[in-house]
């Protein structure tokens, strides 16, 4: 492999991790290629911003991020757990270069406003991740084929988690890996909240390579123990706030909405989205999805105002000017009084098929390796003193108690003036009604 250092590290100011540190040519030279750069226009945290005003990070910072703590990985093993035989399960430093490329390109491959944007267009963010790495026409390709020709398909090969050496692995995907250590400090950071902050230097420091992947030292399991619960709280408090999903919601049926308009025929062409038609079409390419960011939806967003269609252009009014749907939340046995609900929100004048939505958010804080499921998740396991090792809940009575455990709720939304109480109002008969269904931000039978 051609392994090239720079005469001089390079670093970068980071309000997380202070110094971002570079001593890679390959490293700065992937940050530099267009595909990477097109991680600033991305925020990190899609539509939180709506409720976290500081919420404005991107993907770029975080990708930055990911990479200097797999550094910091990379460095702790090479000190302290290097190989000694082949197969001894220590830290080969050879494996240093893929680590740093896997853990700076994971996110390379997110779209506009991410989650929502997959969810309605069918995409995969890991899929076309591998792909930039992998398609000869990027510049991400051109910069790892340096390196050497199969190099591109080695990093690809960490993303998709078929690559053979678990510790480089689980550096980047696992259920304390670079990637998460990193989002949980930065959205904590920029949210103003306190929720995702626990001891990242201890962490790394208790962190040891084995056989089959990473571990951690027994005298270190505290620290752990902070950073599920921070993860758990995170989840709760930010992540899964109902605002940020009303506004995710709207920006959902906006998108359908201008779906719909254009796969019937009916779409104005004084505003047709030039950028998104191969999405409507479901014909788009690489070129095509690299072109979009969050910029380019808002800049369609605000044609919109101005559109013919009022369901278009209300959408679109509601999602740039900040003005959330309301919600309640429903149980599975509640869950019967919903058409109900739309029905009368049907009688105000809206439109359900794009004036309500049922979201639900559920998260596993902490899971138990199961072979069995569809997705099985890697353990952390506990290094003991004889070398041994421990699942984490086994030794942790707050882990078990959430272990398995999926938390979040299910959301009923609908538009505010539905909560109205103006005796005036052309519909106040309809609104009296439809709150009759709710006590205490919950979903009620009202006989």
């Amino acid at each position: 492999m051609n392994i090239k250092l720079l005469p001089r590290e390079k670093v970068f100011r980071d309000p997380v991790h202070n110094y971002i540190h570079v001593q890679h040519q390959v490293i700065l030279d992937l940050i530099n290629t267009p595909e990477f750069q097109r991680l600033r226009r991305i925020k990190q945290l899609g539509v939180a911003d709506y409720v976290f005003q500081g919420a404005e990070h991107t993907r770029f910072t975080h990708s930055l991020g990911v990479y200097e703590i797999t550094r910091q990985i990379c460095d702790n093993f090479a000190v302290n757990y290097p190989t000694q035989t082949p197969g001894d399960g220590l830290w080969d430093d050879n494996e240093r270069l893929v680590a740093l490329c896997a853990a700076l390109l994971h996110d390379i491959g997110h779209g506009p406003y991410s989650h929502t944007f997959e969810h309605i267009f069918d995409t995969d963010h890991e899929a076309i991740t591998r792909r930039i790495l992998t398609d000869p026409s990027t510049k991400v390709n051109a910069v790892l084929r340096e390196v050497a020709p199969d190099f591109p398909e080695k990093v690809a090969s960490v993303i998709a988690h078929t690559y053979p050496n678990p510790q480089v692995v689980q550096m980047i995907s696992s259920q304390i890996d670079a990637d998460r250590m990193d989002y949980l400090l930065r959205d904590a950071y920029f949210t103003g909240t306190k929720y995702g902050e626990f001891d990242l230097t201890r962490i790394l420091r208790v962190m040891r390579p084995y056989r089959g992947g990473i571990g951690f030292d027994a005298n270190g399991m505290h620290a752990v123990e902070d950073y599920i619960v921070g993860r758990f709280q995170m989840y709760q408090q930010v992540y899964f706030h109902p605002v940020s999903r009303s506004m995710e919601m709207i920006l959902t049926h906006l998108l359908e909405r201008a779906k719909t308009l254009y796969e019937a025929g009916k779409f104005d062409t004084r505003f047709n989205p030039r950028l998104l038609i191969p999405f409507f079409e479901h014909q788009f390419n690489l070129q095509d999805y690299l072109r979009l960011d969050d910029g380019v939806l808002n800049t369609y967003f605000t044609y919109w105002l101005d559109y013919p269609d009022l369901v278009l252009q209300d959408l679109a009014s509601r999602f740039l000017s900040r003005r959330p749907l309301k919600s309640v939340a429903f149980t599975t046995q509640t869950a019967r009084l919903l058409p109900q609900l739309k029905a009368l929100v049907a009688e105000a004048g809206f439109d359900p098929a794009y004036y309500t939505a049922e979201n639900d958010s559920f998260d596993l804080p902490y899971d138990q390796y199961d072979p069995s499921v569809a997705d099985p998740k890697t353990q952390i396991e506990i290094i003991q003193r004889d070398g041994t090792l421990e699942e984490l809940s086994t030794l942790s009575p707050l882990v078990a108690a959430i272990s398995g455990k999926a938390i979040g709720d299910k959301r009923f939304y609908f538009p505010k003036v539905m909560l109205s109480k103006k005796a005036d109002d052309l519909f106040a008969g309809t609104y009296a009604r439809f709150q009759t269904y709710i006590l205490n931000d919950s979903l009620i039978d009202p006989r």
